[in-house]
């Protein structure tokens, strides 16, 4: 039966597209097959999240050799609602990439960048999906040298010097997460994640162990922009073409977040890395310094998609921070808004992208005016800024608020005063934005505006709408947040 290969399939398929798409030689079949594969790549995700649901975590080996000696995918509750979560996201933006890639990607160019995509949706997959340490790494090199090419291929020169940057700061992660694993084989003599958390259990106060985690955690916390390691996002997410900078917004860091849960509470465990280890501290202060150095940053931003870029690094905060409070209210917080902030990035980046292929800028000035000709979009816009805000019956107030009764169950009440006062600070900047497309007149000579069309409305605002539904029926990501955070916890336990 084709539901047993399922996990085989969710990496397979995006991998073998990749190549056909650029032999194929024409840009809108290479854009229509590699919807398609999304597509089956969204149901895959569906099928496999269904099936954990039901009948619990899935194993699958490649080979039928048996784990640890072969390579083992596994999926569980967490892995399966980031694969819905990586899939989703691209079913919803290659469908918009036609008409946005067509205006900002050379003719000649455009099957290398499909490409280029679903290779790194294969990564990022993989990531996800593998049981094996190493082959994290491996498929960790997949999605980063795919996005370096896709923000090379930006229209503005500084493209490349922010692919170089990301370059330069990715490897720099990418080797300290293989160092960790490399002593980890060392110390147990396997790579299978499964097995390496039983032989690690009596390891957990040597200084190789220890060292281990130290490389993975500092590895991880580069790939997903924690505060102060976050200086390639911002150039990274600005430069980058449209359609990328929405796709990795709503998938990489989430991903990389998810490694780092992976290693903390499966491999080495939630005791290891909370009791024995003063990793809440680690974890705290540099979250919580991200919340309010995002956010005063963004607001002096004067480039909307670098506003929204120096917003994540905030919104990553968010998550680290609900991580570092050890608890599974705080941990379900955090898998709950890596959903929550997908769907709030995909919609905002998406309008952006709507804007500009419009009017061909996205700096704030050159927006002034723009809500009259382009009502849609930027209803579209204030809708995900809303929930980015975390207002009530949006998807951000629900993570915010499990985030808050994490916090006051541990008695941290100035602690939830902060989280309530870095959402004011979100209210500034997203209002900058608001405020010059409403409320002021469109100056002579400026590029006239006009609404975008439906391909590229439609995808915007299925995001849009995404939190507005997920703000109100939360018993999907809430439900999977808790029972993902239930079985890490007890994992580690």
């Amino acid at each position: 039966m084709i539901a047993q290969h399922l996990p085989a399939l969710q990496i397979v398929l995006p991998l073998l597209a990749a190549p056909i798409v650029v032999l194929a030689g024409s840009a809108r079949f290479a854009w229509l097959f590699s919807v398609a594969v999304c597509w089956a790549a969204f149901a895959v995700s569906i099928g496999l999240l269904a099936q954990v649901m039901q009948g619990g975590e899935i194993s699958y080996l490649l080979g039928s050799w048996p784990a640890p000696w072969g390579i083992e995918l596994r999926v569980d509750l967490l892995n399966a609602f980031v694969l819905l979560l990586v899939t989703g996201t691209a079913a919803i933006v290659l469908p918009y990439a036609r008409r946005s890639v067509r205006i900002e990607i050379a003719p000649e160019q455009q099957g290398f960048f499909y490409c280029m995509l679903l290779l790194c949706l294969a990564g990022l997959l993989g990531i996800a999906i593998t049981g094996d340490a190493f082959n994290v790494f491996v498929f960790l090199e997949i999605s980063s040298l795919s996005t370096y090419a896709l923000v090379a291929m930006g229209r503005n020169r500084k493209a490349l010097t922010a692919a170089f940057q990301y370059l330069i700061m990715g490897t720099i992660g990418a080797t300290f997460f293989l160092i960790g694993v490399g002593l980890l084989y060392m110390m147990t003599g396997t790579l299978n994640m499964a097995d390496l958390a039983e032989r690690l259990q009596p390891l957990h106060g040597t200084r190789p162990v220890l060292a281990a985690y130290a490389f993975i955690v500092v590895g991880m916390a580069l790939k997903l922009a924690l505060f102060p390691l976050h200086l390639w996002l911002p150039n990274a997410y600005a430069y980058a073409p449209s359609v990328v900078t929405a796709f990795l917004a709503a998938t990489a860091t989430k991903v990389a977040i998810y490694v780092l849960l992976r290693f903390t509470f499966t491999v080495f465990g939630a005791d290891f890395a909370f009791a024995d280890q003063p990793m809440s501290l680690l974890l705290f202060v540099p979250a919580l310094l991200a919340i309010f150095a995002g956010s005063l940053v963004a607001i002096f931003q004067e480039n909307a998609k670098r506003l929204l870029a120096y917003s994540s690094v905030a919104q990553i905060g968010y998550m680290v921070l609900a991580i570092s409070l050890a608890t599974a209210a705080g941990l379900s917080a955090g898998i709950a808004h890596m959903f929550n902030h997908a769907l709030m990035k995909g919609a905002l980046f998406l309008a952006l992208g709507c804007v500009f292929y419009s009017i061909g800028s996205v700096a704030i000035r050159d927006m002034a005016g723009i809500a009259k000709e382009m009502p849609w979009t930027m209803a579209a816009f204030v809708m995900a800024g809303l929930s980015l805000i975390g207002v009530p019956l949006t998807a951000g107030f629900i993570s915010k608020w499990l985030l808050l009764q994490a916090a006051f169950e541990l008695g941290l009440w100035w602690l939830g005063l902060l989280i309530v006062a870095s959402s004011l600070l979100a209210i500034v900047y997203i209002w900058r934005v608001i405020e010059v497309a409403y409320f002021q007149p469109r100056p002579e000579g400026r590029v006239a505006a006009r609404e975008a069309p439906l391909s590229l409305l439609l995808p915007t605002w299925v995001f849009a709408l995404a939190n507005v539904y997920f703000g109100i029926e939360t018993s999907l990501p809430v439900t999977v947040a808790r029972g993902a955070a239930a079985a890490l916890f007890g994992a580690g336990g």
